[in-house]
């Protein structure tokens, strides 16, 4: 990274402090990157679970497809889903409450006796999918905020902390050399006033 160099000290001094914040940082950009990752692969496992949960149980109502074709849709619909939310590594994720239903009346006169257990097997299925479209929001959350940590990671660990430290380097030598040839000026001055002396002394 081409950091802008201005050769002196309080220049050098902000350049550290800048390297001490990003050195600092980066373990715990590490650890919230490593704890994201383990949470987006739990909320995709619990997705993949649910979605095979919920394929077993459809499974299991096949024998009642032909039914299913005279069941009444309006005797179950969702009114509402509730959500709460829990943060996880600074990232507020969705959290199912509740799938609210409403329901049609039930009359057992002129309805066939099964459609209250196909309401049940409706509000189950249902939930199963709702639960499963949270989980899989969940994940792509999670998943967006790690992308974002591991860029913040790799800015900091390849980019700005190797740029500091080389632009710091940069302004210790240049500080160094010009500290040497100061050095160097003060002895030359400083000989050829002794010798300037001895001559004056030997003059006289």
């Amino acid at each position: 990274m081409a950091i802008k160099v201005q050769y002196n000290k309080t220049a050098l001094q902000g350049l550290e402090k800048q390297l001490k914040v990003r050195e600092r940082a980066l373990p715990t950009l590490k650890n919230k990157e490593s704890a994201l990752r383990m949470e987006v692969k739990r909320a995709r496992d619990k997705a993949s679970s649910l979605d095979q949960e919920l394929l077993n149980q459809s499974q299991q109502y096949t024998r009642m497809s032909r039914l299913w074709g005279e069941f009444d849709n309006d005797l179950i619909r969702i009114k509402d889903v509730r959500l709460a939310s829990k943060k996880i590594a600074g990232v507020f994720t969705p959290v199912l409450d509740e799938v609210i239903f409403e329901t049609g009346s039930l009359n057992s006169f002129n309805q066939p006796l099964w459609y209250a257990d196909g309401v049940e097997i409706v509000r189950k299925l249902t939930g199963i999918a709702v639960e499963r479209e949270v989980f899989l929001k969940k994940m792509e959350l999670l998943d967006f905020a790690r992308k974002k940590t591991t860029q913040k990671v790799n800015l900091y660990e390849k980019v700005q902390i190797p740029g500091f430290q080389d632009a710091i380097r940069k302004i210790k030598r240049f500080l160094e050399d010009e500290d040497n040839l100061s050095k160097s000026a003060q002895k030359i001055v400083k000989n050829k006033q002794q010798n300037q002396h001895i001559e004056e002394e030997e003059e006289t």
